[in-house]
């Protein structure tokens, strides 16, 4: 059998920093060029629903958007939407049949487990981006941070220098298991709204 992920501590931390976004700060930069943080929001939203929808199997046309096509934003109703759409995913993920054969999400057929493990990196990497944008302090679960790790670090021998999304931004061998994973992500962990 598969080994479930509990997602209830990291969509906490992320329902948290989303709550600790100001009006005034939907406008500003992210660590996501193209995005500011209202469109940052209105990827969660949509990815915290297609996650939530892929767990559970229920295939329609918003699982095979991708998630590249267009600039997500958020509705007036976000604050009460994300933390909605968190605890529905929590739930779908904690279903053992969602780990088990196929499903689908941003337009490609994965493997639930697989899928699992995307969603959980798309919190923790998110998150971050989320709570850099906005000032605010990030520190996601031991697990959570494990499960991101594993998806994006490259095979071993791969020469590449890039993980699943892309070129890896090089980080000190003592920095934090939190900016070693960022890193993979190919974000620089130093990054900061006015830089």
């Amino acid at each position: 059998m598969t080994e479930m992920i509990d997602f209830a501590p990291q969509a906490r931390l992320v329902a948290a920093v989303a709550e600790g976004v100001a009006d005034g700060q939907l406008e500003g930069a992210t660590p996501c060029p193209e995005y500011r943080v209202r469109h940052l929001l209105g990827h969660l939203i949509q990815l915290t629903g297609a996650f939530r929808d892929a767990a559970r199997k229920d295939f329609g046309p918003h699982l095979d958007r991708d998630p590249g096509s267009v600039v997500p934003d958020v509705g007036p109703g976000w604050r009460a939407d994300l933390p909605k759409l968190l605890d529905e995913l929590v739930e779908a993920w904690r279903d053992p049949a969602a780990w088990e054969g196929m499903t689908r999400a941003g337009g490609l057929d994965l493997p639930g487990a697989v899928a699992g493990a995307v969603a959980m990196d798309e919190l923790v990497v998110h998150g971050w981006d989320l709570a850099r944008a906005t000032g605010q302090a990030y520190e996601p679960d031991a697990p959570s941070l494990g499960v991101a790790e594993a998806l994006l670090t490259p095979e071993e021998g791969d020469r590449s220098g890039n993980s699943l999304f892309g070129a890896v931004f090089p980080v000190p061998d003592d920095a934090s298991r939190l900016d070693h994973v960022i890193g993979l992500s190919g974000r620089d962990p130093g990054w900061t709204p006015g830089a």
